[in-house]
């Protein structure tokens, strides 16, 4: 079984995290300066694919930056069933243009969760960019919704969605 030590730093004590907690010690390590990885694992996993890490650009724990994009429900009040509908033909058609570009990764509604109606997760770490990228959607120009922008780092595979959903998807949404 491997295990991970981390030590911290305002209490100087160590802790010995074994099963899937490695995984969770190897994400705060990128993102909590308090946690170090203090040994590193002797080899790589049987199933490291250096050249599949490379080209996702995935970090040693195959890991990467992303962006992620809170929609929530926007100011406009739009009710003219022709006008929303055009503005959510044109939201799906932004979101196959920017997964075709490899900029988008996964997207998806929310249900039953009030105000917040979606999200997106877009492949940079710029939330300068990602801001550019979602502007050309135009529920959003148009104020259906607000979007709300976070770093996230998450597996470099969130990639290969876009290869891989067409696999299990029977019907097309749109």
């Amino acid at each position: 079984m491997k295990m991970r030590v981390f030590k911290s730093i305002a209490k100087g004590k160590s802790a010995v995290l074994a099963g899937t907690a490695p995984i969770l010690v190897q994400a705060c390590s990128t993102i909590a300066p308090a946690v170090h990885d203090v040994s590193p694992v002797a080899g790589a996993s049987p199933s490291f694919d250096a050249q599949l890490a490379a080209d996702l650009n995935a970090d040693e724990y195959g890991m990467k930056s992303y962006v992620f994009v809170l929609l929530k429900t926007g100011p406009a009040e739009i009710t003219e069933p022709e006008t929303r509908s055009e503005l959510f033909a044109g939201h799906f058609a932004n979101m196959s243009r920017l997964s075709d570009e490899g900029k988008l990764v996964l997207a998806g509604p929310f249900v039953d969760a009030g105000d917040q109606r979606g999200l997106f997760i877009l492949n940079t770490d710029s939330i300068e960019e990602a801001r550019l990228w979602t502007a050309s959607d135009p529920a959003i120009a148009a104020g259906i919704f607000t979007p709300e922008f976070s770093k996230y780092y998450g597996s470099a595979t969130l990639q290969q969605l876009k290869d891989l959903h067409p696999k299990v998807q029977k019907k097309s949404i749109n």
